[in-house]
């Protein structure tokens, strides 16, 4: 599969991602890691921070690790946000 030669996306996540209906790494960074999670979280209830960092990561092309402290703000406030509704 083509997603996962992005960082981060291994065999499962990029299952997941295909039965989400993306398929294609363009597919990934058009959604962007916050519509992708939201796709995954329909079919995946055990979607959790974890996988939206490795999303993040996967569209800018490094290891989650690697992912700016401002923009893992945003990713947990995106989340917390997502549950409260």
């Amino acid at each position: 599969m083509e997603l996962t030669k992005l960082p981060n996306i291994e065999n499962t996540l990029a299952e997941k991602l295909f039965k989400a209906g993306i398929s294609t790494i363009k597919d990934l960074i058009k959604l962007g890691a916050e519509q992708a999670f939201l796709r995954l979280s329909i079919e995946d209830e055990t979607s959790c921070f974890n996988m939206l960092c490795a999303l993040e990561g996967a569209i800018q092309g490094i290891r989650w690790h690697g992912i700016s402290k401002e923009r893992m703000n945003e990713l947990k406030e995106f989340l917390r946000l997502k549950r409260i509704k």
